[in-house]
């Protein structure tokens, strides 16, 4: 375990295909409401970020990208399709990290929600309760600092 990490936690997707064990050095995930975040896990995506150094894989000839944007990539099972993380392949300190859906840790008990990002685009059928931040998407893309025209690319 790295020097900085809070816990080792295990996981993997549905099938069993892809295991992992991550060093985590937060508690803390985020959800995300952006389009193709809900597109891609069927809801709001709830990931924690994960250093790329700090996640140890099996069965890692069965994860498949998928360059979803200019700027980032997703990944997945090849035979069961569960999300397995984001990455930002843009150049940039986001860059090192990987956005992994808590829903994969064989136990996310201990996990807090601290952050939503997209807010104005999620839908009114559902809200997350408790005292965290939220960003629009204006926000978060100035975070990330990509600007709104390259978001549509």
């Amino acid at each position: 375990m790295s020097a900085a990490a809070v816990g080792s936690r295990t996981g993997g997707c549905l099938c069993g295909s892809v295991r992992f064990t991550a060093d985590l050095t937060t508690l803390a995930f985020g959800a995300c409401h952006c389009e193709m975040c809900r597109r891609w896990t069927g809801s709001a995506l709830l990931g924690i970020t994960v250093p790329s150094r700090n996640v140890q894989w099996e069965g890692d000839a069965q994860i498949a990208r998928f360059q979803s944007s200019d700027w980032a990539e997703r990944a997945h099972c090849r035979t069961c399709g569960s999300a397995l993380f984001y990455h930002v392949t843009a150049d940039g300190p986001h860059a090192e990290n990987l956005e992994m859906p808590i829903g994969l840790f064989d136990d996310a008990n201990g996990l807090t929600l601290s952050n939503e990002i997209y807010i104005d685009h999620k839908p009114d059928s559902f809200a997350y309760t408790g005292d965290h931040s939220r960003h629009t998407r204006k926000e978060t893309l100035a975070k990330f600092g990509i600007s709104e025209e390259e978001d549509l690319a």
